[in-house]
């Protein structure tokens, strides 16, 4: 969008390649099958690695979360601030020893289980993350005082607490009055 602005243009570390290579090496390790495809991974996984690495993008806009990587198969998502209910990180051992981390994207209305969208390697992942909620938060924030408040409409703001008793005994005869329509027969 035009008045979308960039704030973050997330850098990887290039260590997360090998952290790749050796996950690769460790699946086909723990495989008996895939002992002897070991060497040929390496040979083939160094090139595709870092040409995987180069299809990473992350940023951050004032308004969004935009991810987008993959060599063979590309996934881009635009991921609404206001959406994002959680950012993970996740370090494992091998990963502490090269200093590398996933970051975990979880959204709202998130139908399947685990993170949206999980990238590995964000240099400076932690403060990228607190970025990234410090504008939602900005955003929700701002959605926040556009939004009307129940509150405010009902002229509750900074009442005495008669007002709010009063406005509570409308609320508990309204339900009344909705029970008894509810009872009656045909209803």
């Amino acid at each position: 969008m035009a008045d979308e602005k960039i704030l973050w243009d997330a850098e990887f570390n290039e260590k997360v390649t090998t952290y790749w290579l050796l996950s690769g090496a460790l699946v086909l390790t723990i495989t008996v099958f895939g002992i002897v495809l070991v060497p040929i991974w390496f040979l083939i996984g160094i090139p595709l690695t870092r040409r995987y690495l180069k299809t990473y993008r992350c940023t951050l806009t004032n308004r969004s979360l935009k991810v987008a990587r993959g060599l063979f198969v590309r996934m881009e998502k635009t991921v609404p601030l206001d959406r994002i209910t959680d950012l993970g990180l996740v370090q494992g051992p091998i990963m502490r020893f090269f200093g590398i981390e996933a970051l975990s994207i979880e959204t709202a209305g998130q139908s399947s289980q685990g993170a949206l969208v999980s990238l590995a390697g964000i240099k400076q992942g932690r403060k990228f993350r607190d970025a990234v909620l410090k504008q939602r938060d900005l955003v929700v924030g701002s959605q926040e005082d556009r939004a009307p408040s129940v509150a405010s409409d009902a002229g509750l703001t900074g009442t005495p607490a008669g007002k709010d008793e009063q406005l509570l005994n409308e609320i508990h005869q309204t339900l009344l009055r909705i029970e008894r329509q509810l009872a009656k027969p045909g209803a």
